[in-house]
């Protein structure tokens, strides 16, 4: 088995190049952020303070999360209920980067992450999966982007979703995340010594999956077959 590790900020197209290397690998593909995405939805519907670690440690045993894979898609479901894009908004991106930072809730699904990595060869995207979640992944790679590319990718995919919104929100968004990920005293989004920093500002999705296919295959060759 292998494991893959795919750290970097919001918008650096880290989901998308997973999905696809996962698909060409014949690897599962965990979408890790979806996790805390689905934390925070459950936090706010609960009308919680997402920054109150004692009263959002006080809900989690009320959540029960389970991942499926239908058509190769990968589905999070918060107590039984398929939340789909509704985890998927700016808002849910606030939510899950103030949750991420309790310690408790990094607990609560440290495990679920680890078990699956146990059982299937995988490739994660997160922001700690090489420093924390993964740390002895065959292959890490920090993928980056400029902050304007990142934005303009975020703000593009909300619109094709029927979001509303406005880029100078987004970029606003994605800046004052990147900063309350990267600083955090718990799990901070940072590269790992031996991971790989790869800035994909001005490729197709196509392009920087062609790239990091070979840098996977150089890595683990054989292995990943």
């Amino acid at each position: 088995m292998i494991k893959i590790a795919i750290d970097g900020p919001g918008g650096a197209g880290k989901s998308t190049v997973a999905k696809a290397l996962a698909a060409r690998l014949g690897i599962v593909y965990v979408d890790t952020g979806a996790l805390y995405r689905t934390v925070g939805y459950f936090v706010r519907s609960m009308d919680t303070d997402p920054k109150d670690a004692a009263a959002v440690e006080a809900l989690l045993p009320k959540i029960r999360i389970e991942l499926a894979y239908e058509n190769g898609t990968q589905h999070v479901y918060l107590n039984g209920e398929d939340l789909g894009d509704r985890i998927r908004t700016p808002e849910m991106s606030m939510y899950a980067s103030a949750v991420s930072a309790i310690p408790a809730v990094r607990a609560f699904l440290l495990e679920t992450q680890r078990e699956i990595s146990q059982k299937n060869s995988v490739i994660m995207d997160g922001r700690d999966i090489g420093t924390v979640i993964l740390p002895d992944a065959d292959v890490k790679i920090f993928l980056t982007a400029s902050d304007e590319c990142r934005a303009k990718r975020r703000y593009d995919e909300l619109i094709a979703k029927g979001i509303d919104a406005k880029y100078e929100d987004v970029l606003a968004e994605l800046i004052a995340r990147d900063h309350a990920d990267s600083t955090r005293s718990i799990a901070p989004a940072v590269a790992a010594p031996d991971a790989v920093v790869f800035d994909n500002s001005w490729m197709t999705p196509d392009e920087c999956t062609e790239k990091l296919y070979s840098l996977v295959m150089q890595t683990v060759g054989t292995k990943a077959k």
